[in-house]
């Protein structure tokens, strides 16, 4: 029978991830068998990833010493995986009842062997849909986000978001959500897993480029759904999250952009990025919002060395 392994990433989630393994517990199971749920802790400090007993599930708990990052410790997760089907769910998800079942035999047909990665309709507490797909970032909807530019007309300035009326309906998009990222295991182990420079954000999207790229899709399943708060616990690390976010888009223009386009992203990533955003935490009054632009970005000067060569950011503002 085919078989699911899911893996989720936890740092710090507290009764989130109690919260998540319950509802894998759960959900219906029906024409597939879920073989493992890895939970990969990366070094949380709450003690969110001990005492962990859910009879039901066959619950594999890794703990690194270091935080090592979303894709490392997604791939740590997945090796020595013999499953056919790989899910990739952040702590901070609830499945619904449907929310295994369906995307998996969606996937299961046959005329869908092309489709390598699916994820469904993720909501938020209102119900309102969460960011669930998009679409390949590009040089001008890149640095729209980069730098605000969306805020000011997303008309005129197009960011790589799909809006509410894409995420009603079912089709191929260019690449789901990390949250929830279901893969086939054969295609997602044929390009390495993701690629563990990008230390957190922009790792799914990187992978489901390097996948079309193969002839393998990205599917947005609309009839299956599960909760996602959103931000997640990134929201603990404010300056972090914005040097990661930084050095993913700059990582993610130099891979895919060609020379002249990653050059330009990141001399403007360098330069006008930092101070358009300290400028508009000066207009807004927040000293706070100042301080961690200031730390954020001073740690992108300190890492930039790193991601100029090629190089992983792990030990930079771990």
């Amino acid at each position: 029978m085919t078989k699911l392994d899911i893996i989720i990433v936890n740092w710090n989630a507290g009764e989130q991830l109690r919260a998540c393994l319950a509802s894998v517990a759960e959900a219906r199971r029906t024409g597939f068998v879920l073989d493992r749920v890895v939970v990969v802790d990366n070094a949380s400090s709450d003690g969110s990833a001990g005492g962990l007993d859910y009879p039901s599930l066959n619950l594999v708990v890794i703990r690194n010493a270091r935080n090592r990052g979303f894709a490392a410790a997604c791939n740590q997760g997945a090796a020595g995986s013999t499953a056919d089907y790989l899910l990739f769910l952040n702590p901070d998800t609830v499945l619904r009842a449907d929310s295994l079942e369906s995307p998996i035999a969606f996937a299961e047909r046959p005329e869908r062997g092309d489709i390598g990665i699916i994820g469904i309709r993720l909501v938020e507490e209102r119900g309102a849909p969460s960011p669930s797909c998009a679409r390949f970032p590009t040089f001008g909807t890149l640095l729209a986000k980069s730098l605000g530019l969306y805020r000011i007309s997303r008309r005129l300035f197009p960011t790589y978001a799909m809006t509410a009326r894409d995420h009603n309906r079912s089709g191929e998009v260019d690449y789901v959500s990390g949250a929830f990222f279901l893969a086939r295991r054969g295609a997602f182990a044929g390009l390495g897993g993701f690629d563990e420079r990008f230390y957190v954000y922009f790792e799914e999207t990187d992978l489901a480029k390097r996948m079309r790229g193969k002839g393998m899709k990205s599917y947005f399943l609309a009839e299956a759904e599960a909760f996602h708060r959103g931000g997640g616990v990134s929201e603990q690390a404010v300056a972090q999250r914005l040097f990661y976010a930084a050095a993913s888009r700059i990582l993610y223009a130099r891979k895919h952009f060609g020379a002249a386009r990653a050059s330009a992203f990141t001399a403007i990533a360098l330069t006008i990025e930092p101070l358009v955003r300290i400028a508009a935490a000066l207009l807004s009054g927040s000293f706070d919002s100042l301080k961690e632009n200031i730390h954020g970005y001073g740690m992108l000067y300190r890492a930039f060395p790193r991601i100029a060569r090629g190089m992983s950011v792990h030990d930079e503002g771990s």
